[in-house]
């Protein structure tokens, strides 16, 4: 029996582009100061994993939701269950938009919306995929289960939960990354360095704050602090348009009598790779350094400066390691936080490491505890620690997502190991697949963030394809 996906695609195009927009118009960052037990992420995440369930109820799949932290859409049964892990939350939406993130806009064949690309456009193209199957009658040897989670780009606390009460398929993958298939991603985890708030110089830090999550480059930053009189601002004032019109950022500073206050901009990126970014923090630190604080907010500073500005991969602190096949490790510096008289709970820098294979989460901490114990700060680890994962290349999974990627391209299929964590590795026999083509603009977790529509509508086709052979 042949199918020709792409024809059944463009007839539900429409449909398609009219469902994703709508679920684009959920505003599903994760709160929690609005966490409650009906909704633990807080609402905005709830009501998008609702919104999508819904789509799911209207189709005549069976569906369920697990406590508004996850859910799955099914079709079909057997023995075996295929797991499609796609995610409705999206990181903060942030500054620089030129419209308005949670109303979507299509211009130049794009479609622009938090979320466009990561991850409800290519949910929705794997969602699209099930129901041509299911609206086709294709008679089907396994469960195909598509997973809904609620806090993929925070803490994965949908998945913790969501399979205490349910059973894992038995392989799968995620619609959250790039073709032609991403078979290994490195481990993760997140060490924070911590301070004290003294600081009582003749230059006061009353605070510096910079980043939205751990997992993105931060793209501003902003800094109060108090210098020694109006002749000491005026010259910071001067100091600071020469170090913007020598440095990739931009910014303004304002000066009160002794008060001043600086904004920089940079540009965000996805935190697993620093490098295309420019990190409005660690460049606010490195204009700060010059000046005489002293206490835990030199320490901050200096830090700041010495070991992390411009170190993509960690040779800074002494961690830098590259493996053959998963490359090297990098280090994202997403969060920095200093309050006057705050604790080491309130001032803090987090590095965020993706690691290939031969290096432990142990091995990286014991060296930065060494390294911060002779500056004056303290080391935690964050809760989430993820080590590297990789599906072999014969593995029958892989081979049947490489063929069909080929069969719709034309192009030869290869793997790839990258620094982002997906659900894909939730599994053991479990990958990312798309929906991303190669050479593609990666706006994820940056302002303007988009998703071609040829390339939506050219990977439900894959997707439809691809679950039809993995189930059939």
């Amino acid at each position: 029996m042949t199918i020709n996906w792409q024809k059944e695609v463009e007839a539900r195009k429409e449909e398609l582009l009219e469902d994703l927009k709508n679920l684009l118009r959920v505003n599903s960052e994760r709160d929690d100061s609005k966490a409650t037990s009906d909704a633990p992420f807080g609402p905005g995440p709830r009501d998008a994993l609702k919104h999508m369930l819904a789509y799911g109820k209207r189709d005549g799949f069976v569906v369920k939701n697990v406590d508004n932290y996850a859910g799955h859409i099914d079709l079909g049964e057997g023995e075996e269950t295929l797991g499609i892990f796609g995610h409705m939350d999206v990181v903060p939406a942030g500054d620089g938009w030129a419209t308005d993130p949670y109303e979507p806009v299509i211009k130049d064949g794009k479609i622009f919306a938090r979320g466009s690309s990561d991850d409800k456009g290519p949910s929705m193209a794997a969602y699209y995929a099930m129901k041509i199957i299911k609206e086709l009658n294709l008679k089907l040897s396994k469960k195909v289960r598509f997973v809904v989670g609620s806090d993929e780009e925070s803490g994965w606390g949908d998945m913790a939960y969501y399979f205490e009460h349910e059973k894992k398929p038995d392989f799968g993958f995620s619609p959250d990354a790039e073709f032609p298939i991403i078979n290994g991603e490195k481990g993760n985890v997140s060490l924070a360095l911590r301070f004290k708030g003294d600081n009582a110089g003749d230059y006061v830090l009353k605070s510096f704050v910079s980043g939205l999550r751990e997992n993105m480059v931060p793209g501003t930053a902003t800094a109060t602090l108090e210098v020694p009189n109006e002749e000491a601002a005026v010259q910071m004032e001067e100091a600071f348009y020469r170090f913007v019109e020598a440095n990739p950022v931009s910014g303004s500073i304002e000066a009160e009598n002794t008060y001043v206050k600086i904004e920089l901009v940079g540009k965000g990126a996805h935190g697993a790779s620093p490098q295309s970014g420019i990190n409005a923090g660690s460049f606010l630190a490195l204009f700060l350094d010059k000046y005489q604080f002293i206490g835990s907010a030199k320490q901050f500073i200096h830090v700041a400066t010495a070991y992390v500005h411009e170190d993509f991969y960690g040779q800074k602190i002494g961690v830098a390691h590259e493996d053959e096949k998963m490359g090297k490790l990098t280090m994202n510096a997403g969060l920095f936080f200093f309050k006057e008289n705050g604790t080491e709970k309130e001032n803090f820098i987090n590095l965020n490491f993706r690691f290939p294979k031969g290096i432990t989460v142990d091995e990286l901490e014991h060296t930065l505890f060494t390294l911060m114990k002779e500056e004056g700060a303290s080391v935690t680890r964050g809760e989430r620690v993820m080590e590297p994962h990789y599906v072999p290349m014969e593995d029958p999974l892989v081979a049947t997502l490489l063929q069909v990627y080929e069969d719709h391209t034309g192009e030869k299929g290869y793997e790839q190991i990258i620094g982002g964590g997906t659900y894909g590795r939730l599994l053991k026999r479990g990958v990312a697949y798309g929906a991303m083509f190669p050479n593609y603009t990666d706006t994820m977790h940056q302002a303007n963030e988009f998703m071609s529509l040829d390339d939506l509508f050219r990977a439900t086709a894959i997707y439809a394809d691809a679950i039809y052979r993995l189930a059939k």
